[in-house]
């Protein structure tokens, strides 16, 4: 019966994977065509050298930079989490993220700093910087990102309190609109400690603005 009840859920896994692939295959091919006629409307010959494996190419590339959108906090955080009588914080600095911002589809990219007050439990470092991940591979505004960030961990580790600040440079300002080179945005989400003792703010800010 063991054995069948395995034979049955292999075969279904396989089915099912098949069902998936034959899904993204065909999501695929209605972006191609998407990106083939931007081209077109753009002005451009599709059916010259440089462009016939474009569309394709754009494609695929879009389903990359969106790729958060099938992940999870779950996921990567599966076995990740331990217990650990430490109470001091815990700061990961400096970990580069690339997004697009859903307004114009053009990127936006910068470092993210992230710090946490344990109750109890920790998180595998590189964890934080999966998580950054996720929600900056999906059409998104900083503000909203810097948040999405900050309140995963707040209810994964359920810590004291968390801080995240993001530092960005946004093509929509330096490639249109208003043209300013060296503009940069600065976002924060303080939560528990950090939002509620002064003092706890100023420790991460001294640790994490100083180069």
């Amino acid at each position: 019966l063991y054995q069948r009840a395995r034979m049955e859920y292999h075969h279904v896994s396989a089915k099912n994977g098949v069902a998936d692939e034959n899904q993204n295959a065909e999501k695929l091919s209605h972006i191609e065509k998407a990106y083939t006629t931007i081209l077109s409307e753009l002005g451009e010959d599709v059916k010259r050298e440089g462009l016939l494996r474009t569309p394709l190419r754009a494609a695929k590339a879009m389903q990359f930079l969106t790729k958060g959108y099938k992940e999870t906090i779950q996921d990567i955080l599966n076995d990740a989490i331990f217990d650990e009588n430490h109470e001091e914080m815990v700061i990961v600095k400096d970990i580069d993220l690339f997004s697009l911002c859903e307004h114009h589809l053009v990127p936006f990219f910068g470092k993210a700093h992230i710090a946490y007050l344990p109750n109890k439990k920790v998180v595998g470092l590189s964890k934080l910087a999966r998580i950054v991940e996720i929600y900056s591979r999906r059409l998104q505004v900083q503000e909203r990102l810097t948040k999405q960030i900050a309140s995963a961990i707040a209810e994964a580790l359920e810590p004291a309190g968390v801080a995240v600040v993001i530092e960005a440079v946004h093509m929509c300002m330096v490639m249109r609109g208003v043209q300013k080179m060296n503009a940069s945005t600065v976002t924060s989400v303080m939560l528990g400690s950090f939002n509620d003792n002064a003092e706890t703010r100023k420790e991460f800010l001294a640790l994490t603005m100083q180069k």
